[in-house]
């Protein structure tokens, strides 16, 4: 085989192998909503909203897409001197996909109304979906720390684990990513605002979240 004969050949062997990689990673970049397909490990103790923040980032980075800045939708309360913020006043305008192309919500207000985030569309950066009531283990807890409109809760009881930063006690509000719960009711249908977390170390370690259906994730949406 002469020089040019191989490099042809060559030529075409790349040319092939973008051509197979390019709708994945297209799918990625697209990507501007997903749930975290694991927590950091320390409960609720995200490190704050900026540490939920820069483990949105890398988990997006880590599937293709890391050019979009990330936001985790958390809410935290007015405690210590600390002004509250809102979850929805985080995380851009939309409109918002899953990793494989499906639109969750257009805008913010239709993300807090009539969304069409379901177990199937509420995929993780990696595109897989995420165990919910019925699967063993349920993983369907989401961290929110929001009211279902998503905004914060009155800072007369904890509901974000000390703002995100404590795995011992306190409480973190969940929503239902399957929009299933215990009744049949508006709470347990809910994806941001279902009921708070408990266990016998407080509410904000990981078995205490895993002992009522969750794992420590939250969900990160692209600002841009």
């Amino acid at each position: 085989m002469n020089t040019m004969m191989r490099l042809s050949l060559c030529t075409s062997l790349v040319l092939i192998s973008l051509s197979l990689c390019a709708p994945a990673q297209a799918q990625q970049t697209s990507m501007t909503f997903f749930i975290t397909s694991t927590g950091p490990g320390k409960g609720a103790d995200l490190g704050g909203l900026e540490g939920a923040d820069r483990y949105c980032q890398a988990l997006a980075q880590a599937a293709g897409a890391g050019s979009r800045t990330w936001r985790a939708y958390l809410s935290t309360q007015a405690v210590g001197g600390a002004q509250a913020v809102n979850a929805r006043d985080r995380i851009g305008r939309g409109p918002w996909q899953n990793a494989k192309g499906v639109t969750i919500a257009k805008d913010v207000d239709e993300l807090h109304g009539t969304n069409n985030l379901t177990k199937q569309t509420a995929l993780t950066e990696k595109g897989e979906t995420v165990n919910g009531r019925g699967d063993t283990p349920n993983r369907h807890d989401i961290l929110t720390g929001s009211t279902p409109d998503g905004r914060a809760l009155p800072p007369s009881e904890d509901r974000t684990c000390g703002n995100w930063t404590s795995s011992t006690q306190g409480a973190a509000m969940v929503g239902h990513h399957d929009r299933m719960g215990l009744r049949d009711d508006d709470a347990s249908k809910s994806w941001n605002s279902s009921h708070p977390s408990r266990g016998p170390d407080g509410g904000c370690s990981q078995a205490d979240l895993r002992s009522t259906g969750g794992d420590g994730l939250f969900y990160c949406f692209a600002t841009n």
